[in-house]
């Protein structure tokens, strides 16, 4: 399960099948250097996204949903 305070980074390596729901917000997070130190919530916040959502969004997309 991906939670806000899960680096960005390693969500992106462990679950590569939600690069697609980070694509739908905006978020180049794999060529972003701030992701290497950012958590979820915090890429978030700067992107101005709901965190809660984008969370809901990933863990579907992690289960196939």
């Amino acid at each position: 399960m991906i939670t806000k305070d899960m680096s960005i980074t390693d969500i992106v390596f462990q679950h590569p099948e939600v690069m697609s729901v980070f694509a739908e917000y905006g978020m180049g997070c794999i060529g972003c250097m701030a992701a290497r130190f950012e958590n979820l919530g915090q890429g978030a916040e700067v992107h101005g996204i709901d965190a809660d959502q984008l969370v809901a969004d990933l863990n579907a997309a992690m289960i196939g949903d």
